[in-house]
């Protein structure tokens, strides 16, 4: 008798170590992965002053049970209203039913058109956490006299966000490049799934290949998306954050940003100075939801997190290829667009910015605003100049599209910054 009772308080005793122990794998056994509910970002941030809040986040599985096993808030009516192509998409696949379906790297991760699988290949992105020396890296532009920033450039903000957006050559066409469908518009309080597919019909198979995508993609599944999570970094994810600020280096928004901060003073003229601040301003860890080491402006502007106080809440997630993968695989639902304040301002299948509302895992995103089909180093470069050399409300252009860039601080560093269409 008294070695049973021994037994079960080792056994008890050794899944609390086993808690303590647990790392971000179980969220990235997949590609991962505020007008706004950041709304509640600029509360705690606005004049440096971050109140964060006491209660820790329970870190053990029951918390990754809870999340991937949260229902739908929609109800059955409406399920059944959806298309059977968003209705039939299996859930998330375990590791192992990951590598069972695996084929020469090729995954097929959701069903999105009754005529089209789409798969991801993503075997090459391990690639991308190998050490510095055994990188490849695109070719960089070559300096011109078109990424010096104007006088007027550098006078007007609004002017050189333009600039950026004419320089953003890996900006995809739609029609071209993908198809969305935009299905029907809502108010932000309605709950109604005014959508009855997937937000993306098709994307290129060439697209998820080109560099900065790739190795953007490559860092969506380093992240724990539990508000509160304290983040555990690896050296092999280190240098995918490494080989991501090199690539988009080489690209025309990020030259034209380092010589627009140079010229005002910025950030150093030296190059691999300025390299190592972009990745300390989006990668380097604080504290948000009560733990610190918890968030990154990376993290919650990208990928997108949830918050555990109160209500579960999807804040962040402006990015839209973390839409398109997440979607891709069953975990996003879009809901339809939000009405824009001014009439025939309707979006289409051709907008590139797109104000909507949808859940995460069951969890309620009721507006949130996404570039469609924006580089990641058109973002990277748009959002370090607005919270640089901008404000909190930063009305810009962006060709056709009048913006205001929301930037709330944490400090020193990025709190949140999402776009907001200016109708």
């Amino acid at each position: 008798m008294d070695g049973m009772i021994k037994g079960l308080m080792d056994v008890a005793l050794g899944a609390g170590d086993k808690d303590e122990e647990r790392s971000r794998s179980s969220w990235a056994q997949v590609v991962s992965g505020d007008h706004d509910n950041d709304d509640s970002v600029s509360n705690d941030t606005k004049n440096h002053g971050y109140r964060p809040n006491n209660q820790r986040v329970n870190q053990s599985e029951g918390i990754q049970d809870e999340w991937n096993s949260r229902p739908s808030r929609r109800s059955e009516q409406q399920s059944e209203g959806r298309k059977e192509e968003c209705d039939s998409r299996p859930s998330r696949p375990s590791r192992q039913e990951e590598k069972a379906e695996s084929n020469d790297g090729w995954e097929t991760v959701g069903k999105k058109h009754p005529k089209q699988s789409h798969k991801i290949q993503k075997d090459h992105w391990n690639l991308y956490k190998r050490p510095s020396r055994e990188q490849e890296y695109s070719d960089a532009v070559e300096d011109s006299s078109y990424l010096v920033p104007s006088e007027e450039e550098l006078a007007d903000l609004s002017q050189a966000c333009n600039k950026l957006w004419q320089l953003d050559r890996n900006r995809l066409v739609p029609g071209k490049d993908y198809a969305i469908d935009c299905g029907e518009g809502k108010k932000v309080y309605q709950k109604d799934d005014m959508a009855q597919g997937c937000l993306f019909s098709w994307l290129n198979d060439d697209v998820l290949r080109r560099p900065t995508i790739a190795r953007f993609c490559s860092l969506l599944d380093n992240y724990n998306p539990n508000e509160g999570y304290k983040e555990v970094v690896t050296s092999e994810e280190k240098q995918e954050e490494n080989a991501f600020i090199e690539e988009i280096s080489r690209t025309a928004p990020i030259k034209y940003l380092h010589k627009y901060l140079a010229f005002k003073g910025i950030v150093s003229e030296d190059y691999r100075d300025f390299k190592r601040t972009l990745i300390s301003l989006w990668f380097d860890l604080y504290g948000r939801g009560g733990t610190s080491g918890s968030s990154s402006a990376f993290e919650h502007v990208f990928v997108g997190e949830v918050k555990q106080r109160g209500e579960q809440q999807v804040s962040g997630f402006h990015n839209w290829l973390q839409f398109y993968l997440e979607e891709a695989k069953g975990a996003v639902d879009y809901q339809g667009y939000i009405f824009p304040r001014r009439r025939g301002q309707i979006p289409e299948s051709d907008t590139q910015l797109l104000t909507s509302q949808f859940e995460w895992n069951g969890v309620l995103k009721s507006v949130s605003s996404i570039l469609i089909g924006a580089s990641p180093e058109f973002e990277v470069a748009l959002y370090t100049l607005c919270f640089y050399v901008g404000g909190e409300d930063n009305h810009v252009e962006l060709g056709p599209y009048p913006v205001n860039i929301k930037c709330y601080r944490f400090g020193d560093r990025i709190g949140s910054v999402f776009p907001i269409a200016n109708t």
